[in-house]
C-alpha cells in the first residue's frame, strides 16, 4: 500500500463520516432534542 492510497482512503472516509455527522444532525427525531437545547438560554432558573 503506497502512500496515495493511504490518502485516497483517508479522504474517504472522512467524507463518509462528515455525510453521517450530517445526517444525524438533520434527521427528523433530533428535532426536538435541538430545539430544546437551543431554547436553553432563554429558561429562568
Amino acid at each position: 500500500m503506497d502512500i496515495n492510497t493511504l490518502r485516497s482512503l483517508t479522504t474517504v472516509v472522512s467524507f463518509v463520516v462528515f455525510i453521517g455527522i450530517v445526517w444525524w444532525a438533520w434527521s427528523r427525531k433530533r428535532s426536538a432534542d435541538f430545539d430544546e437545547a437551543a431554547n436553553l438560554p432563554f429558561e429562568q432558573d
